[in-house]
């Protein structure tokens, strides 16, 4: 580290691991140039983080254990509201209480989906950077569906993706209603437009060679940074002291025995089925996966390790994860960074949420994109048409995938013509990554840029 600044940034991000580890990441590239940072969540958050110097704090926010999570009272609308309420008056005051410190707060970069946190920063006076954790491109076709909403023509074209899918709204108990064109989901993610314009950046996890056109598209609406890939320097540039990890997992990972299990297998053998942490397959798509992986068994050459979480574990055939022992693994959660950048993986059947996208993109893996709702679509459009890192598995009138279509774009990959230049596609972005955050790197820079602006020398 060259230099500390007298500026503190605060990082507030929204609930659920995909938001938090990118943000996270990001306070650590802050921290690792000098600035302090405060990272504020909820309660619940702040006893699992754990993050390895002094440079970062960790401040709840908002008592999720008492007043209650995503499960509460009210569903995902009635946490939004008692988040607001009690974390909009609480995050304010712990602003005011750093103004007179050494390292006054400078700076509140937020998750675009809490939009009320820029009110507050412009109320206190200091810079407001909404950050969003899904690709450039997904936002990029929310921006349209925002102004359709509102009722209102569009302030320039739409960017135009050619056969892009539609998005699919996803399944989940706490959405009501999917019947209308915008359900409660939909609207809170639209939401992240009404006041976008008066932030002074908007970051992205991404870097600029992956999304060049979309950046050159939404910079006229918008002061665009991109800050990505936020993966553990460890894995990229090997700048960050001491970044080898998120810091933060919704369960416990079974890392021994994956990496063991792993070491036993030849170089790019295995096959890497992880859905996140958010997306439910449901009984008849997990049927159709454990068939394609039994199917797969007839070529020895390959293995699979398939992350099956506790919630979805008596969805699995009867006795699978007996029959398939020396073949495959199937465990509740995993090491994901460590089994991706491991040699034996030569495959990553994926449901292209935009932190694993973005964690395969990194580490040159190869992808089988089964994308579940929303931005995931979009993410899996690009990684087969667009970057050409992967293939994506045609879906019945059910919205399935068979296991035909699964094995045949496994096989497509680690064996057939096409996935040899999808190999060579991965390792060309896998350069790229690592150039964007490394010393003059365009991410690099545009994190300088930020700092330079809230501490002016």
């Amino acid at each position: 580290m060259e230099k500390t600044y007298r500026a503190r940034v605060m990082v507030f991000p929204f609930h659920g691991q995909g938001h938090i580890n990118p943000m996270v990441q990001f306070a650590k590239r802050l921290a690792s140039k000098g600035v302090k940072v405060t990272i504020a969540t909820t309660l619940s958050n702040t006893k699992t983080m754990q993050v390895g110097d002094g440079s970062i704090k960790f401040e709840p926010i908002y008592d999720d254990c008492t007043e209650g999570g995503l499960g509460g009272q009210g569903g995902f609308k009635g946490y939004l509201e008692r988040f607001e309420a009690s974390g909009s008056r609480n995050i304010a005051e712990l602003i005011g209480k750093l103004e007179n410190s050494e390292y006054p707060v400078k700076c509140l970069v937020y998750d675009a989906n809490i939009l009320w946190a820029l009110d507050i920063a412009k109320r206190l006076g200091i810079a407001g950077a909404a950050f969003f954790t899904q690709s450039c491109a997904a936002i990029a076709c929310y921006y349209p569906m925002y102004y359709e909403l509102l009722g209102e023509p569009l302030p320039l074209p739409a960017l135009s993706i050619p056969a892009l899918p539609e998005f699919r709204i996803p399944n989940l108990p706490s959405l009501g209603s999917v019947t209308e064109r915008y359900p409660p989901i939909i609207r809170h993610i639209l939401n992240q437009f009404n006041n976008i314009d008066k932030a002074d950046w908007v970051l992205f996890n991404s870097f600029h060679k992956l999304e060049e056109e979309v950046v050159k598209w939404m910079s006229n609406l918008w002061s665009v940074g991109l800050v990505g890939p936020t993966v553990p320097s460890v894995y990229l540039d090997k700048r960050v002291d001491n970044d080898n990890d998120y810091g933060f997992n919704l369960y416990e990972p079974n890392a021994d025995a994956c990496m063991k299990w792993l070491d036993t297998k030849g170089t790019g053998s295995v096959v890497y089925v992880s859905f996140g942490s958010a997306a439910n397959l449901n009984e008849d798509q997990i049927a159709e996966m454990a068939a394609a992986l039994r199917q797969n068994d007839d070529d020895n050459s390959n293995s699979f390790l398939w992350v099956v979480k506790p919630t979805e574990e008596s969805k699995l055939p009867s006795n699978f994860a007996n029959e398939m022992l020396g073949k495959g693994l199937v465990v509740t959660w995993c090491p994901q960074l460590e089994v991706l950048t491991h040699h034996a993986v030569g495959c990553f059947v994926t449901h292209a949420g935009w932190n694993s996208t973005m964690e395969a993109i990194s580490f040159g893996v190869p992808m089988v994109a089964m994308p579940q709702f929303l931005d995931q679509i979009t993410n899996a459009h690009f990684v087969e048409h667009v970057w050409e890192v992967g293939v994506k598995p045609k879906v019945d009138e059910k919205g399935l995938a068979t296991r035909e279509e699964i094995q045949r774009c496994i096989r497509e990959i680690l064996h057939g013509e096409r996935g040899e230049e999808i190999k060579k596609n991965a390792i060309k972005w896998k350069g790229l990554a690592k150039e964007a955050v490394c010393e003059n790197g365009s991410s690099d820079k545009y994190i300088d840029e930020i700092i330079a602006r809230l501490v002016p020398t």
